[in-house]
């Protein structure tokens, strides 16, 4: 099994790192195949770069040349996944989802922890849309950058640890999600710093991908995620798998 885990931003070194997570809970015999876009920004933080990214995305994956078996978007909270959807027939799984389905079956309410304070509407709102809102406790922020994740991991790691455990004791959460694909490497000393399931939407994202694969399913083209029509498109590769 193969499977493309495409970071939403450029930077390269993040991307390094979400693979490196990916990998730590794959089946033996699946490949984890990082992806970083070839334009866009070094960090997605507001709608702009969101919006920016979803395209960059698109573009890298079906630029792609080889077989896969399924694509992971690894941007939590990031547009995109719907196009990814239509594009594609293989199971396509955007972090987000994975980690808030995943955090229900653990416990009753969940919380959310991400990076910057603008990034909390753009979560909430990717929730509802995927229906996965009526159980989120709340989404909380770190107040730090993205890139404050890799360029200072310890101050990192007790802003993340502060906002999780506000989260259980004022919210009620009994699970704790983590906002960011580049969260991913800070895992296991959250765990230990608040005592209750951690979730990270890259692993979980993992997961759920390859068990959809097992399984035989597959994307459904009726209605909502049917191909694109046919059309030119210019300057934008329309290849799809």
């Amino acid at each position: 099994m193969r499977i493309l885990v495409a970071n939403v931003n450029t930077t390269q070194t993040m991307t390094d790192g979400i693979a490196e997570a990916a990998r730590a809970v794959a089946a033996p015999g699946t490949e984890i195949i990082g992806l970083t876009p070839d334009f866009g920004a070094e960090s997605c933080e507001g709608n702009f770069e969101s919006y920016l990214a979803a395209i960059a995305v698109m573009d890298k994956v079906v630029k792609y040349e080889g077989q896969y078996d399924a694509v992971i978007q690894a941007g939590y909270g990031e547009h995109g996944r719907e196009g990814l959807q239509e594009l594609l027939t293989v199971p396509v799984v955007d972090i987000t989802d994975a980690a808030a389905s995943t955090a229900m079956y653990l416990g009753r309410s969940y919380s959310v922890v991400t990076t910057l304070d603008r990034a909390v509407p753009l979560i909430e709102d990717r929730l509802i849309l995927a229906g996965l809102h009526d159980r989120c406790a709340s989404v909380r922020s770190s107040g730090l950058g993205v890139l404050e994740l890799e360029s200072d991991p310890e101050r990192a790691i007790q802003a993340i640890a502060a906002e999780a455990q506000r989260a259980v004791e004022i919210d009620r959460a009994e699970v704790i999600v983590l906002g960011c694909g580049g969260m991913a490497e800070l895992k296991q000393r959250v765990v230990e710093l608040c005592g209750v399931p951690v979730v990270d939407g890259v692993q979980a994202a993992v997961a759920v991908a390859e068990g959809l694969v097992r399984l035989g399913l597959t994307t459904s083209k009726v209605r909502t995620y049917a191909q694109p029509r046919p059309k030119r498109i210019t300057g934008f590769g329309t290849r799809t798998r």
